[in-house]
């Protein structure tokens, strides 16, 4: 196991990678927040392949905005509510 001083700096170190990653994220307009940044980048650390990760993102992302739109249709054909 590594020293306390060792550990907190690889964690300061991955914190770091994070950040900017996020940053360019960001500045792509890509949406990922930080923990979901985080998952990816442990998946691809653990080697899942990066291009099949990003079309499994895009795909559910249009999965839910699909959803999303549905939602938003029943809502609209839902009856009003009464109140007394």
């Amino acid at each position: 196991m590594a020293p306390p001083d060792e550990r907190s700096e690889k964690q300061a170190a991955a914190q770091q990678a994070v950040d900017i990653l996020h940053e360019i994220s960001t500045i792509l307009n890509c949406h990922l927040d930080r923990r979901t940044l985080s998952i990816c980048i442990s998946m691809i650390e653990n080697g899942v392949n990066p291009e099949a990760l990003a079309s499994v993102v895009k795909e559910l992302r249009n999965e839910a905005q699909v959803q999303e739109a549905h939602a938003q249709e029943a809502q609209a054909q839902a009856p009003p509510v009464r109140r007394r």
